[in-house]
């Protein structure tokens, strides 16, 4: 005799560990049990999502970021005013510039910083070369003095001239992409020593013009401190050369000086098209 559809689903129910409305439960309870067994796979769906997840992420390994493998070196070269009194602005600079090259991705492992004050010319010279020779992708280097029109000092070494500064360079970055920033008066005179396809150059004034705020009530030279300033929103170093030369302006406009710093910029043909992939990163 065949049976009904009806009895069919009652006795496989009844095989299941979850009653029926058959076993003297009312509707309302079948009703519940069912949500919990639902709530139940649904919670364990999840979890094993999650679970999956979390897993291919640990599979996949950590992106390597734009500055791995950058060189990079912060250089105070002096420590005085104009009448050769010890001031903090240089030092304040160094230490602030290495925190924000490091917080728009530079790696500390492969960053040296130096004080002319307390480093002798010739480790920062080897100390700069060192550090070139653990890396192969690129170099930053930053200088932060006071400058005249032949050169710039080097704590009490003689006057860096450009010359000195080309071959430098030439020695440790070689032809990888480089960037260099040079903050002194008189700066521009570097610019065509320096100049190469591989190479951006920034120069806090014109060969022929000062920079201001190296004095003692000063936290910053100006234009370190506009770099400081439009470091942590730049994107790029593009960017960051185009906003402390605004910066730079404004505050010589406001102080009206009368024979304004006109930072320079040289950027090399293989750069123009490197440098808007070399995008600062920020952490989240």
């Amino acid at each position: 005799m065949t049976r009904p559809r009806s009895s069919r689903w009652i006795s496989s129910a009844r095989s299941s560990p979850f009653p029926s409305p058959h076993d003297g439960l009312t509707s309302p309870d079948w009703n519940s049990g069912v949500r919990m067994v639902r709530g139940l796979i649904i919670l364990l769906a999840g979890l094993l999502s999650l679970a999956g997840a979390a897993t291919a992420q640990s599979r996949t390994p950590p992106q390597p970021g734009r500055f791995d493998g950058w060189a990079s070196a912060v250089i105070q070269a002096d420590w005085r005013d104009g009448r050769g009194q010890p001031i903090q602005a240089f030092d304040n600079a160094r230490r602030d510039l290495v925190r924000g090259f490091l917080d728009a991705g530079f790696s500390r492992a492969d960053m040296v910083d130096y004080s002319l004050q307390t480093d002798s010319p010739d480790a920062v010279m080897t100390g700069v070369r060192e550090a070139a020779a653990r890396t192969t992708r690129g170099c930053l280097i930053y200088f932060t003095s006071h400058g005249a029109p032949d050169g710039m000092v080097f704590g009490n070494a003689p006057l860096m001239t450009p010359d000195v500064m080309a071959n430098m360079l030439r020695n440790t970055c070689g032809t990888r992409p480089t960037v260099v920033i040079v903050s002194a008066c008189y700066s521009g005179i570097f610019l065509n020593a320096l100049q190469g396809p591989n190479r951006m150059v920034l120069t806090a004034a014109r060969r022929d013009r000062s920079s201001f705020g190296c004095n003692a009530d000063e936290r910053y030279p100006w234009f370190d401190g506009c770099i400081l300033e439009t470091l942590p929103t730049a994107t790029d170093f593009l960017a960051l050369a185009s906003g402390a030369r605004e910066c730079v302006s404004r505050k010589e406009a406001e102080a009206g000086i009368d024979r304004p710093s006109e930072p320079q910029l040289f950027v090399g043909a293989e750069m123009q098209m490197r440098l808007p992939t070399l995008r600062f990163t920020r952490a989240p």
